[in-house]
């Protein structure tokens, strides 16, 4: 019987979903496993982990920039050695659990586990296989720490595939297949029924809107860019997506009501529907989140780009938009001239969603699973 533990980290959701496409796809395949799913910042440490958390989430609703400063130097430089050293050291407590669980395989959604794994490994400490599962759309060295000792390299797209062979790490151990995805992505849903669970009509395009969820990242941008897709849509209908952010479900509702769209604009909480409505959609406005990203390409959905956090969701705009998926709504960008001149262009949109079935990876979790327990 083979143990597998599934490391990620609490920064940001797509780590967690990640992981977690990963832990159902094992556990519905025919095979003997001991199977676990661990927050390896959460276990080393959970002081750290809930300041480390919380000043993540802080710097990404209040401080973006400050985010976007600490990602671009912790590529290179002081912070690079310090996040690096720190990991080494948490790497210690983390033995024990290794110890305990005795893995075969150790898969690793987020950059500090695979760190204090490959640490170990280094060290003589464990010989398990390591596998790490890049969450974004460009590449980052925090990432790369302990490469000689880590086994396979899970890519996003070819590009990244390209900038880790550049670094020296063998094309064999390197794998483009996309981010994984829940098998709910695969699935095929009936229009009609999706409609009618949310009171829309079927005779008009969607657009699914995100407004960040629980972050609420860009408010004042988001409220603005809301109103203006509302002014200039009024043939299609929009499903706006609040999340867990009631004050900014409330903020949309009287957006809605102010435009006298109650009709044709929906405003939702959280929802675990999202694959539904993905699938009856048309065109998705979102932050550029990997996920959310990676969901959107694996529904063939063209996407309006808002309010990226600097790092790594800039350089995701930056490449969809190189790619042809997506438009970036800049600070200064006329919303209404920019969602009027794509949504009056038919052969655009079309061409959009080529392009986005050809960089999705809808059997991502599959194609990932198979590869390592062959």
């Amino acid at each position: 019987m083979k143990n597998i533990l599934i490391f990620y980290a609490s920064y940001g959701g797509g780590h967690l979903n990640a992981a977690k496409s990963i832990y159902e796809h094992i556990t519905k395949m025919d095979i003997s496993t001991n199977l676990e799913m661990i927050d390896c910042m959460k276990y080393v440490n959970k002081t750290v982990e809930k300041l480390s958390t919380s000043a993540y989430t802080n710097m990404a609703k209040k401080a973006p920039w400050v985010w976007g400063k600490i990602y671009n130097d912790s590529q290179k430089g002081p912070i690079a050695h310090l996040s690096t050293r720190a990991n080494k050291i948490m790497a210690i407590k983390l033995l024990k659990l290794l110890r305990e669980k005795k893995p075969d395989l150790i898969i690793s959604t987020h950059p500090f586990s695979s760190q204090m794994c490959s640490y170990l490994k280094r060290k003589g400490k464990i010989t398990a296989k390591i596998a790490t599962i890049m969450t974004d759309f460009a590449p980052h060295d925090q990432w790369l720490v302990g490469k000689d000792y880590t086994d396979y390299y899970f890519v996003a797209n070819e590009k990244m595939k390209d900038y880790l062979i550049s670094k020296n790490i063998a094309k064999e151990n390197v794998f483009v297949t996309g981010i994984p995805l829940s098998e709910r992505f695969l699935q095929k849903y009936d229009r009609k029924e999706v409609l009618k669970i949310f009171d829309l009509k079927d005779c008009k395009k969607n657009i699914l809107f995100f407004g960040g969820g629980e972050f609420g990242l860009g408010k004042s941008r988001t409220f603005e860019i809301f109103d203006d897709i509302i002014k200039c849509t009024e043939n299609m209908q929009i499903i706006a997506i609040a999340g867990k952010n009631e004050k900014m479900k409330d903020k949309f509702i009287a957006i809605v009501q102010n435009n006298n769209a109650m009709e044709r604009v929906k405003v939702l909480s959280f929802t675990d529907k999202v694959p539904e409505l993905m699938s009856i959609s048309d065109l998705v406005v979102t932050k550029p989140g990997g996920m959310t990203t990676s969901e959107s390409l694996a529904s063939n959905l063209p996407m309006l780009i808002i309010n990226p956090i600097p790092g790594q969701e800039e350089e995701n705009a930056e490449f969809l938009e190189s790619h042809g998926v997506g438009i970036w709504i800049k600070k200064d960008d006329d919303v209404i001239k920019v969602v009027s001149d794509l949504l009056s262009d038919a052969s655009k949109l079309s061409e959009m969603k080529v392009n986005a079935n050809l960089l999705g990876h809808p059997n991502s979790t599959r194609d990932i699973c198979e590869i390592l327990l062959k």
